[in-house]
């Protein structure tokens, strides 16, 4: 049996979702999506995903929620994030620090950042630079 790395896609986008699971798929990896942040950490403490894949602005739990809560869970917090979304990274990077602010543990930024449309290609390139095939 072929042992696939899992790649968890959450976005409210139902065109995002179908774009990036048919994408990882057909790059050898298993997606497994969810439509917003408390069904993905959900997913995640179950799955324990290889990779996330992670929207910010969705309905809600938003994806900054999701962030920290995989960044604070001693089984996660190891896991690479892409958060894929439509605002720029310097307001994300902004939302971080605000929550860095209040918290005792600094929450680390994500391993890549890429705004929505992403390229195909060089998603798939961050995905096997961060776990590779």
């Amino acid at each position: 049996m072929e042992n696939k790395k899992t790649i968890l896609i959450v976005d409210d986008e139902m065109d995002m979702r179908i774009f990036l699971s048919t994408l990882v798929e057909t790059s050898g990896y298993k997606p497994i999506v969810c439509r917003d942040g408390s069904e993905g950490i959900e997913k995640a403490l179950k799955i324990k995903p290889s990779l996330i894949i992670l929207d910010v602005m969705m309905p809600k739990e938003g994806g900054v929620h999701m962030y920290y809560n995989v960044r604070t869970n001693h089984e996660l917090k190891n896991t690479p994030i892409i958060i894929l979304s439509a605002i720029a990274q310097k307001t994300f990077n902004h939302y971080i620090k605000m929550l860095n602010v209040r918290t005792e543990e600094s929450i680390p930024a994500p391993e890549a950042y890429m705004e929505k449309p992403p390229e195909a290609e060089e998603l798939i390139k961050i995905i096997k630079e961060l776990i590779g095939q």
